[in-house]
């Protein structure tokens, strides 16, 4: 701000002195004619107004105010090499009126892209970079630097291309290095995971010619890769069949799922019924010991009360006689199976019953015991003798 104040104010010192001069010289002529204004340019008021307006032009020059995003070369005729060896960082200076003069440098992060958008590089139309890949392909490259000037470096700038390196150095080094490296790669390389490898490549080779000449890169940007309509086609119906071919792949996946978890359905339904098969078996095999461990026991308390009583199978037999059996027929080669009279003793029938007489058997007990094949004898109670 002082120095385009000081600027501002030079520029109205030196209206306001030649309005001046111009008021002395026509009163001057009005006065006496040419030679009476000529004379009144010489007078004091004059030469002492441009003097102040001398000074304010003096000083206005020796000051510089170097904005915080830019840098001063000094160039100076009284200087040996023709400039100040360092440049001017920010803020206000001081510099010989006349004989030097400060060029400004920016030193902010600047960008350059070349696009194959008409609008969107550096310059209008297609500025993509063209290049072959070693398999022969053309690829087109759109590509973004972010880079600045090293303050440090400013006066080699300066030397090297002026306001020109743009055009003279980030241009042409970007267009050449990047060719240069892309025919290192084939087009499928290129448009595959080692894509990455070519953008680090490039930002790494940039980055080294870029500081060789006194510029800081901060970021290189492929930003676009295009190929050959013929290519470009070629790769995606090559693509078409790569994603049909998985399409395929991940039906038959599913189905493969499915018919395994059918299968593990099956076998797990085999299983269960398998299992509840051995366990139906187990529990009629458990019943089955059981009544067999049941019988065992009750033949083995059976055997154990004929030890101590023998005719406890004839009274079992005797129990399960139906009541109304009167006649049985056995083998005619067998004796009686039963000595009946010896049972009716034993079971107190001779003592005699209010329905029949003491000595003799029952009535109501008549069996008729015959061997099988010959005629039945009826067996009947003797009567008791007449006193």
């Amino acid at each position: 701000m002082l120095d385009n104040l000081l600027n501002a104010v030079t520029l109205i010192a030196w209206v306001l002195f030649f309005i001046i001069l111009i008021l002395y010289v026509m009163r001057g002529y009005q006065r006496g004619g040419v030679t009476e204004g000529a004379r009144a340019m010489t007078r004091g008021r004059i030469i002492l107004i441009l003097l102040i307006t001398l000074g304010i032009t003096l000083l206005s020059a020796s000051l510089v105010f170097i904005e915080p995003q830019e840098v001063g070369v000094v160039i100076s005729v009284i200087n040996r090499d023709g400039y100040r060896e360092q440049p001017m960082r920010s803020g206000l200076h001081w510099i010989v009126p006349l004989a030097e003069q400060v060029v400004r440098y920016p030193i902010y992060w600047q960008n350059y892209t070349m696009s194959t958008e008409p609008y969107e590089g550096a310059r209008v139309g297609n500025d993509a970079i063209a290049a072959r890949t070693s398999d022969g392909q053309a690829v087109y490259l759109d590509s973004s630097i972010i880079y600045r000037i090293d303050p440090n470096e400013a006066i080699r700038v300066h030397i090297d291309f002026q306001d020109r390196y743009v055009d003279d150095f980030v241009r042409p080094v970007m267009r050449g290095i990047l060719r240069t490296e892309v025919s290192q790669f084939t087009a499928d390389e290129v448009n595959s995971s080692k894509r990455k490898n070519l953008e680090n490549n490039l930002e790494e080779l940039l980055r080294e010619e870029f500081s060789r000449k006194g510029f800081v890169l901060d970021q290189f940007l492929l930003r676009n890769i295009s190929f050959s309509p013929q290519y470009a086609s070629a790769i995606e119906q090559k693509q078409i069949a790569e994603q049909a071919r998985t399409q395929k792949e991940y039906e038959a996946e599913q189905m493969r799922k499915l018919a395994e978890g059918q299968r593990d359905k099956l076998s797990l339904e085999a299983q269960g019924r398998a299992q509840a098969i051995r366990a139906e078996g187990q529990a009629e095999a458990d019943v089955v010991l059981f009544k067999a461990l049941a019988e065992a026991e009750a033949l083995r308390l059976l055997a154990a009360a004929l030890q101590q009583n023998k005719d406890l199978l004839t009274l079992r037999y005797i129990d399960k006689l139906a009541p109304g059996i009167r006649v049985m027929l056995v083998p005619n080669n067998n004796p009686y199976i039963l000595p009946l009279p010896d049972i009716s003793q034993d079971l107190g029938f001779g003592m005699g019953t209010p329905e029949g007489p003491v000595d003799g058997t029952p009535e109501s007990l008549n069996p008729e015991i015959t061997p099988a094949g010959t005629p039945t004898p009826t067996l009947t109670p003797t009567p008791s003798p007449t006193p």
